[in-house]
């Protein structure tokens, strides 16, 4: 016979029964909602805690990005909670970069020209809105606004929130205490005062600004919408990225020091004359100098930490974990693959917390500092080596070899966007690829001097062959992919 407490329990996807747990979610954001609806497909009891008021009734936050770029590993996790196609529904697809040099000329380089794979531009406070209707009508899910963390015994599982307007205090006890709250994580910071923790913090010189395309006199957009659009200056740039409303979020990244020198509407207009005057019909030069003087550059912080967990009773994820510059735009995928991992290790551990706050720790900080690592390199790259000839031989190199060998020649950008490949053998697979192209490279170079050598002499001696066959063969063995890849 069945006892009271049976009726409670849920069966895992292995088939095992597990007690339903009581889950705090601190941070209401994407990460934050996605995983409240993760945990609460399972049954599981939770409570989502966010400080600010609710984001479906609140004026955009000025300053914070409007559109994020959605690819695989973000599309994986909203499927798991049957979210990906309303998404995908709403998003705009960017089939590549449309480079802006500054005589206005336009050039693309698509993402993936072989299978021509995109990314999606979504909106932020869209995204929030659906992951939390869809949370809503859990019975098993709640949600609190205007809920701030201000105390926390994560070994126990003891935790106080203050409501900010009325100042009344709410203390609870939770099975799991799981920090999704952003960069400057209230649950972070209680995890950093425990000893021997590792944790670094770094701003970069650049900052960002945010300024807006409209339409276009017809209604329609003002440039073609399915790329994202770049305008690469060396030292800064500007990308672009299209709405739902045919207009543009427009963000302009570079050093705080160029912001600081530019400090009035004279100074501004020459400098987007020199640098981007295709730019400034495109917003309008009333609107280029409200939008420029209206708000201060935002900073840019990288947060690298580990272990994510504290015993069995606490968990950062998202970027409270690994917040990372935005030029990959992997910030929110990563965070949604968080959840993905999370789920999986749910499915195999039941409700046994030691082991999956352990596991998911021990898994996931080499890809979370990976990823941390390529967002910072593909700064330079959007910047500055996307307008460079050797930038564009070796993407058309990657694309000829992806094409010829779809399965061992996976460029790197298509690893991190268009796979599931862990973000650390996206890193090592690209290190692969370099190693095996200097070897082909060395081969080629011996070649060329054997064939001149060959026609000044006229003869070529057995050690040249011997010489000539190695670095050939070596080249070819490289192919044969290694076990770390």
């Amino acid at each position: 016979m069945a006892t009271s407490s049976d009726k409670y329990k849920r069966t895992n996807t292995n088939g095992t029964q597990y007690q339903p747990l009581d889950v705090a979610i601190v941070g209401g954001g994407l990460v934050g909602s996605l995983l409240a609806l993760h945990l609460g497909k399972k049954g599981h009891e939770v409570n989502l805690y966010e400080y600010r008021e609710d984001i479906r009734t609140a004026e955009l936050v000025v300053g914070r990005s409007i559109n994020l770029a959605l690819s695989a590993r973000g599309r994986r996790a909203l499927a798991e909670v049957g979210l990906e196609e309303a998404l995908l529904g709403h998003g705009i697809p960017m089939s590549g970069r449309m480079l802006h040099d500054v005589s206005g000329n336009r050039k693309i380089v698509p993402y993936d020209a072989n299978t021509n794979q995109c990314i999606y531009s979504v909106g932020r406070k869209h995204l929030n809105e659906v992951l939390l209707n869809a949370a809503e009508k859990y019975p098993n899910i709640h949600l609190h606004f205007n809920h701030k963390l201000v105390g926390a015994d994560l070994d126990e599982g003891n935790f106080s929130m203050v409501d900010p307007l009325t100042k009344e205090v709410k203390s609870a006890k939770v099975d799991l205490i799981v920090g999704c709250d952003g960069a400057y994580s209230a649950v972070r910071k209680e995890i950093v005062k425990r000893p021997r923790y590792d944790f670094s913090q770094t701003y970069i010189e650049h900052g960002y600004l945010e300024l807006c395309i409209p339409p276009a006199a017809n209604g329609e957009f003002a440039m073609p919408h399915n790329y994202l659009h770049i305008w690469p200056r060396g030292q800064f740039m500007m990308i672009a990225l299209p709405n739902q409303d045919r207009t543009w979020t427009v963000t302009l990244f570079m050093p705080f020091t160029q912001f600081h020198s530019i400090t009035d509407q004279a100074q501004l207009l020459a400098f987007f004359g020199q640098y981007f005057p295709d730019a400034i019909e495109l917003i309008g030069r009333e609107r280029l100098v409200k939008d420029f003087f209206k708000t201060k550059p935002q900073s840019l912080v990288m947060i690298k930490c580990r272990p994510y967990h504290v015993g069995s009773k606490a968990l950062i994820v998202g970027d409270a974990a690994h917040a990372m510059v935005p030029f990959y735009g992997q910030g929110m995928n990563a965070g949604f693959e968080d959840c993905s991992v999370l789920t999986e290790l749910f499915n195999k551990h039941g409700t046994d917390l030691d082991r999956i706050l352990q596991e998911f720790s021990e898994k996931r900080w080499e890809d979370a500092h990976a990823i941390c690592d390529l967002a910072m390199y593909n700064y330079v790259e959007m910047r500055d080596l996307v307008t460079k000839r050797s930038y564009l031989f070796r993407k058309k190199l990657d694309e000829l070899l992806f094409w010829l060998m779809p399965n061992t020649w996976v460029p790197l950008y298509n690893s991190v966007s268009f796979s599931h490949m862990r973000y650390s053998k996206c890193i090592a697979n690209r290190a692969w690829q370099d190693k095996i192209l200097t070897r082909v490279l060395y081969g080629a170079s011996f070649v060329s001097i054997v064939t001149i050598g060959g026609l000044c002499y006229r003869h070529v001696t057995v050690g040249h062959l011997d010489r000539l066959s190695t670095a050939i063969l070596s080249a070819f063995q490289l192919l044969k992919p290694s076990p770390s890849t």
